[in-house]
């Protein structure tokens, strides 16, 4: 008997818990009885059901979510077709809240799991060894009785030759096309074997890893709400379980937890741990509540290597009607002066989300949301859009709000009483510029220089959408090097007359990154001083001042594996960036050459484990009598 837990995950760095979970908690008895598959959204539906075919299972489960029930349900129409004696089950959030319309529509499904998968899920296929071809008390008799014809080991019990059915009815936490079975009890963390003993199978791809269930929290978009008991696993568990991925030095490791510091003792407990087991190589991936932050978390957060921690907030809106109607808990005073508190230490990556389509929340209200979390520098601006999650508060309230959302998965929205769909269309462009040039990390020097021109930051971002609009970009998209020209163009049409300081901040942008092999367009001309930079490699080569890791590498070498820039301006300088702007302002920039150069190198052994941007330091060369 071999039953088949089905992920079908939305890229291969993904991992699926559940069906592990699902696994470890059946015990080492049932286990030789599950066979575990994962697949991505990206791989051809024939591709998967090939390989579902070629294992022939008896029963299949599949753990569905809105990312990918609309393949599975291709695939759940044609597995009947080539494995019609295959039971199939299905589990997971997105159809754990409609399962009688969906045992309904699909005829060919055996039943549901409800919820929380582990117990039911072990006693589901306890059912299935006893009774269902492993040779133990009736599988063995009643495999010899098979009458042809009859189909699947659910179609074979309706028979009459095992009664599975009513063995069914006694698990709890199921739905039966003859109904639903008694909710299932909530299992308790600590009952959940540690899902990640050979580190071979996540090669390559995040581990995800769960401390806790639950959440204290109400939002109404949000599934996790419904969920009123909140759980922990025993924190000296977590502590060894922690360790392990420490002493295998897994490159990421992302908590799973709802809201992972709901509880001040349980996440001080963690982050402690982690400030003091650090292995100099592993990142922590967290979930937070950003204002419910007390000061000595913060300043623990503080403490923390770079890079060892990175928190994800969901801010939503920072509207107090729409934070209201969401039942979202959130001061955006008090988020602003944390958010700007952890930003200063340096070391912690903050990404902040931001939902389009709520409730009291138009286009206007939604750029003045942007603007105030974006004015908080995080390191990545997440622009969402609303997602009617079946069961949720907001799938009960849709037509009260008058939100209008696709019918098929991700069930996102399309407009609202306050929002147009024109409108969304228009916030799905400036997500894009989002995502191109203030989420990738290539322009942190010139975006805030940049948005100097413009009334906002929302307004600058509006108008890049037009921009590339009419040049035709988002029909073909910019290669990432070309980026750096398109909004170099870009600048130009809305501020030309700082022309040289903008080539000088996308030139300082793109060799932080890395050393191009061809030197950008827009950067100035090297011609008048490439004697300099040889003497100083040269010079280098013999005193080692500025480049000590670099020893038994000559001039030429250094000169490749590093990166000599000299510029005209403070660039660099985030702190003088209004100061800079405006003293620019009162004539044309182009004659840049009648200011003196200052020389940058950029160190590319030695990067910001934050941002992975090049370590700089200016250096002294000697300039010629024609580079003055």
């Amino acid at each position: 008997m071999k039953f088949l837990l089905v992920a079908v995950n939305a890229k291969y760095i993904h991992s699926n818990p559940a069906i592990y979970s699902l696994r470890a908690y059946a015990g080492a008895k049932l286990q030789q009885y599950v066979e575990l598959a994962e697949y991505t959204i990206n791989q051809p539906m024939e591709e998967i059901l090939a390989d579902i075919y070629e294992r022939k299972p008896d029963v299949a489960g599949f753990s569905c979510y809105i990312w990918n029930w609309r393949l599975i349900q291709e695939l759940l129409t044609e597995l009947a077709k080539l494995l019609p004696e295959t039971d199939i089950w299905l589990g997971g959030p997105e159809v754990s809240w409609d399962a009688e319309n969906i045992l309904q529509k699909y005829l060919q499904v055996t039943g549901i799991m409800v919820g929380e998968g582990e117990a039911t899920f072990k006693e589901l296929l306890e059912t299935y060894v006893r009774c269902g071809g492993a040779g133990e008390e009736c599988g063995e008799a009643a495999e010899k009785q098979r009458p042809g014809g009859i189909q699947g080991l659910s179609a074979r019990a309706e028979a009459g030759y095992w009664n599975v059915e009513a063995q069914w009815k006694k698990i709890p936490g199921l739905y039966l096309r003859s109904g639903a079975t008694p909710p299932r009890a909530q299992v308790k963390l600590d009952d959940i074997p540690f899902l990640y003993q050979d580190l071979s199978l996540f090669e390559n791809r995040i581990i995800y890893y769960e401390s806790s269930r639950g959440c204290p929290f109400l939002c109404s978009y949000c599934l996790s709400s419904l969920e009123k008991q909140l759980r922990f696993r025993d924190i000296n568990v977590i502590k060894k379980e922690l360790q392990f991925f420490l002493d295998n030095r897994v490159k990421q490791v992302k908590f799973i937890d709802r809201t992972f510091n709901c509880n001040y003792e349980h996440a001080m407990a963690i982050w402690s741990y982690l400030e003091e087991h650090d292995n100099g190589v592993t990142n922590f991936h967290f979930e937070i509540s950003a204002d419910i932050l007390r000061e000595d978390e913060i300043e623990l957060l503080g403490r923390l290597r770079p890079g060892l921690v990175q928190l994800e907030i969901g801010v939503q809106s920072t509207n107090p009607g729409t934070l209201k109607a969401i039942r979202r808990v959130t001061e955006p005073e008090k988020l602003e002066k944390i958010v700007a508190s952890i930003g200063r230490g340096g070391n912690v990556h903050q990404h902040l989300d931001l939902i389009a389509g709520l409730p009291y929340e138009n286009y206007e209200s939604f750029g003045r949301s942007f603007d105030r979390v974006y004015r908080m520098r995080p390191e990545q601006l997440q622009l969402g859009f609303l997602k009617v999650l079946k069961g949720s508060e907001m799938w009960e309230r849709a037509e009260e709000y008058g939100i209008v959302y696709r019918a098929q998965p991700p069930y996102e929205v399309l407009y609202t009483r306050w929002l147009s769909f024109e409108d969304v269309l228009k916030l799905k462009r400036i997500e894009e510029m989002v995502e191109i040039y203030y989420n990738s990390g290539q322009f942190t020097h010139t975006l805030p220089f940049l948005e100097k021109a413009f009334s906002n930051p929302f307004v600058m971002y509006e108008k890049m959408a037009e921009f590339y609009g009419e040049n035709g970009y988002f029909k073909a998209s910019p290669a990432r090097s070309y980026r750096y020209q398109v909004l170099f163009a870009f600048a130009l049409k809305y501020d030309e007359k700082r022309e040289a300081v903008y080539r000088e901040f996308l030139t300082y942008d793109m060799y932080l990154r890395e050393k191009v092999k061809s030197r950008p367009v827009f950067a100035v001309d090297l011609s008048g001083y490439r004697e300099s930079i040889r003497d100083f490699y040269q010079e280098e080569e013999r005193t080692r001042r500025y480049l000590p890791d670099y020893a038994g590498y000559d001039g030429k070498q250094l000169s490749k594996m590093t990166h000599l820039e000299p510029f005209f301006w403070p660039v660099w300088d985030r702190e003088q960036v209004a100061e800079l702007y405006e003293s620019t302002g009162t004539e044309n920039t182009r004659n840049d050459r009648e200011r003196k150069a200052e020389f940058v190198l950029f160190d590319y052994r030695r990067r910001n484990p934050l941002n992975s941007e090049a370590e700089t330091c200016h250096v002294v060369c000697r300039q010629t009598e024609n580079e003055v």
